[in-house]
């Protein structure tokens, strides 16, 4: 793997890249404080489907942003979904008369920020709809609470649904052909090296002797290592079974029986040369019909959904027969939508330019919000200088430990959440150094909080918080009649915390136990509804450091597979969340 990058810095690369990649067709505009790019040529009378996801997996999805393909791409930073804010201005730049469909691949801050999403689209008057795209056969049916990850299948998901839509069909028409074609795909990635990051220097490496197989898209550890390393055909052989054997009961997701008609998708993750691309797709098509008589209809290969410079692949084998039982198209329906022309990176890397306009033109600006106030009545007020001090005292335990959370993230994860709650302390940070606290407001602070989690922060833990935040916001407003002096605050801060976690269950099963940012948060609050701030850190704490003995849940560190017979770091998400409550007390 090499750790040479043309751009040394992740800062501002994303938005640079953007820039640069909808030069490729002049109808692309890019809302760039939103990470946002948009077809203008989109028709509204047309069901506008809408994906995304962390940076780094190009040309998904700003590359499919196009005619008879999406209307709208939001992107993350490298490897971390996008806010729910961008997202809704995605849904915001391409309204249709007939609905929008979200379409993302299952990873937890994809869910969380895009259905959130989902959620404020429908309460602002859009007809939204999501699916989620789950394919991975590595990841078993076993111990598994979040279901199959998203490969590059997804890919597929998107481009017959594009092509529906494009045809004229209907919201509800287009959602079942998704979910259809979606529940019919088995795919698995292996990989000769991870990934590296741009400005990163923890990185995971395997061996000369090794490959590993079930390997995911943001350098997450595979479902097996192999060594001594496989030939290509023994190799290829592995994952076709893995993909194709039926009775295994853990990883047989698809039947397929004589005479279905199939689809083959080979995508590259970024470090493949076309030479041996070519060849494992010979060797692919060659054993499918050898071995399992298969004879795909259709063959794609490429970068499809990269992984950065991962000299790695993904193989995706669908079953179009079965898809059709299930929805209303037929499988020569369905193939014509697959076929399709479009004017983006599916076609090829020169994309549509008979028609042209200024790269000025191609670049909008996102309309100014408005500025957010707070009501006196429903205010929690403190002193400032106390609100000040806890505030940047918790900002600074956070930006120390980061280093140590990046390294664990990266040995569990995929190596961000130190790197973005350093980001959303920093920003609070500045904040300060506004005079957010000279007045003392509680909601005033917690307000800021969501505009740095939904604008700055991305990834699962972002998401999280951001719905943290929201509902401890409002719970503070809807009960601070009932915090009587100093005595009662206590008590409102038991109650509202409680409320905040109720709500956020209702987009993670998360529980203690699971090695998530709720082994710290639920022991704390449980702890608050005694009174005592002390006790209650000290919860925190414990659930913080019971993390380092626990088996992985939810979330992307499920995909690992530790061995619990060794030590491991603590959860990033709960160690962080610790500090900063310790550093909350630490300014009192």
């Amino acid at each position: 793997m090499s750790k040479r990058h043309l751009f040394e810095s992740p800062d501002g690369l994303v938005n640079k890249a953007l820039r640069g990649i909808i030069a490729y067709n002049p109808s692309l505009s890019l809302d760039e404080a939103n990470r946002v790019v948009f077809d203008t040529a989109y028709d509204r009378s047309k069901v506008s489907i809408i994906s995304g996801g962390g940076s780094g997996h190009e040309p998904a999805w700003s590359g499919y942003v196009g005619k008879n393909l999406l209307a709208a791409s939001v992107a993350g930073d490298i490897f971390a979904s996008p806010s729910t804010k961008q997202i809704l201005a995605g849904i915001d730049a391409v309204p249709s008369d007939k609905g929008t469909i979200l379409v993302v691949t299952n990873y937890t801050g994809d869910c969380l920020h895009f259905g959130l999403a989902n959620e404020k689209a429908i309460a602002r008057g859009h007809k939204s709809r999501m699916i989620i795209c789950g394919d991975d056969v590595s990841v078993g049916r076993q111990g598994s609470l979040v279901g199959r990850r998203g490969l590059a299948g997804q890919l597929g998901v998107l481009k017959v649904m594009g092509g529906a839509s494009g045809a004229g069909a209907t919201l509800d028409q287009v959602y079942d052909l998704g979910v259809a074609f979606s529940q019919q795909i088995v795919s698995i990635a292996a990989t000769l090296d991870h990934c590296h990051v741009p400005g990163r220097t923890e990185h995971g490496m395997l061996g000369s002797d090794e490959v590993e197989l079930g390997t995911g898209p943001h350098n997450e550890p595979g479902y097996q290592k192999l060594s001594p390393v496989p030939s290509p055909e023994e190799l290829i052989h592995k994952i076709l079974k893995y993909c194709l054997d039926e009775n295994d009961p853990n990883r047989g997701y698809v039947n397929f029986t004589p005479g279905d008609e199939t689809m083959l998708l080979v995508s590259n993750f970024g470090g493949m040369s076309h030479l041996e691309m070519g060849a494992l797709v010979d060797e692919l098509l060659e054993q499918l019909a050898r071995d399992w008589n298969i004879e795909p209809v259709r063959v794609v290969a490429g970068p499809l959904e990269t992984s950065l410079n991962a000299p790695a692949f993904s193989v995706s084998v669908i079953n179009v027969t079965a898809a059709a039982k299930n929805c209303s198209y037929s499988v020569e329906e369905i193939k014509a939508f697959f076929d399709v022309r479009t004017n983006t990176y599916w076609e090829s890397m020169a994309g549509s330019q008979a028609q042209q306009r200024s790269r000025q033109q191609q670049f909008v600006h996102a309309p100014l919000e408005p500025k957010k106030t707070v009501d006196d009545a429903k205010d929690l007020k403190i002193d400032p200088a106390t609100l000040d001090s806890m505030l940047r005292r918790a900002c600074a335990a956070l930006v120390k430990a980061e280093p140590d959370l990046t390294k664990w993230d990266t040995v569990m994860g995929d190596g961000d959440c130190g790197e973005t709650l350093k980001t959303g302390a920093n920003y609070l940070v500045a904040a300060l150094d506004a005079n957010l606290a000279a007045g003392g407001s509680v909601i005033a602070v917690l307000q800021e909080l969501e505009d740095i989690v939904e604008s700055k922060m991305g990834g699962t833990l972002g998401g999280i918080l951001g719905i943290f935040f929201v509902s401890l916001r409002t719970a503070v407003e809807q009960n601070v009649d009932q915090a009587m002096g100093s005595e009662g605050v206590p008590e409102l801060w038991a109650k509202a915390l409680k409320i905040a976690l109720d709500n956020l269950g209702r987009y993670t099963p998360a529980k203690v136990g699971d090695r998530t940012v709720m082994d710290t948060l639920i022991p704390f609050a449980d702890a608050m509804a005694t009174g005592n701030f002390d006790e209650a850190i000290e919860a925190a704490v414990k659930g913080a450091e019971a993390t380092k003995t626990m088996t992985p849940r939810l979330g992307r560190a499920t995909y690992v597979g530790a061995d619990t017979s060794k030590v491991l770091p603590p959860d990033p998400g709960a160690w962080g969340a610790m500090v900063a409550i310790q550093g909350l007390k630490e300014g009192l």
